[in-house]
């Protein structure tokens, strides 16, 4: 005779049905054989670039400069040897002559008429100019063609001028901007125009493609 408490015993050794792991899960995503955490996932895909510096690109602007120096010292000899102090000789009337003239102050003739303690003011000031943009330009982002094309020029006018001074005691200009005798912009050379397109160039990086070069990786 079957004995009840076999049919109840049965029952309990029953395998119970699969139930449902209802704990949370970790917060992870699979990449591999590892799990990374997806706030750090997150984060790995939102990096800011990394910026590379010119290093030994640096000397390619360092050229450049170099050029623009001689440019403007070649263009200063001929004004001195070829045009007469003040005597001004029209090349696209009437709104451009060639005038050799003497500045003892800094671009486009500021504080010229000073007392002549601006020729070792000016002297110092590009001698520091020149010694940061330097060292500026080797660790100028790689990337920033723009930028350092910029600081570039300015190194050369800036010892353009600078060579002026040390060995004249004053700028040589003879870049004459007019409009007949109504208008007369201040007499200039090579490396004011070199160092006033290179002002130009960082202030257009500086506002419209800094901020690109910073922004983070989607």
């Amino acid at each position: 005779m079957p004995n009840p408490t076999d049919s109840s015993d049965s029952q309990h050794n029953k395998p119970s049905q699969a139930e449902v792991d209802k704990s949370p899960q970790p917060a992870h995503a699979t990449t591999g054989s590892s799990t990374t955490p997806r706030s750090r996932l997150t984060k790995s895909t939102n990096r800011t670039p990394k910026m590379v510096g010119n290093g030994s690109r640096a000397f390619i602007w360092y050229a450049l400069a170099l050029i623009i120096i001689v440019i403007d010292q070649w263009t200063k000899w001929l004004a001195e040897t070829k045009l007469t102090f003040h005597d001004p000789v029209p090349v696209i009337e009437p709104f451009l002559n060639w005038t050799l003239a003497y500045n003892y102050g800094a671009a486009f003739s500021f504080l010229a008429d000073a007392g002549g303690w601006q020729k070792w003011f000016f002297s110092g000031l590009a001698l520091l100019m020149s010694l940061f943009l330097i060292i500026y330009l080797l660790k100028a982002p790689r990337k920033a063609t723009l930028l350092s094309l910029g600081l570039a020029m300015v190194l050369g006018g800036a010892l353009g001028n600078l060579i002026d001074r040390l060995l004249h005691g004053h700028v040589i200009d003879f870049i004459h901007v007019h409009y007949a005798d109504a208008w007369h912009y201040p007499i200039f050379n090579i490396a004011d125009i070199g160092i006033s397109l290179g002002v130009v160039l960082i202030v257009i990086d500086m506002l419209f493609l800094e901020k690109k070069r910073e922004m983070p990786r989607s």
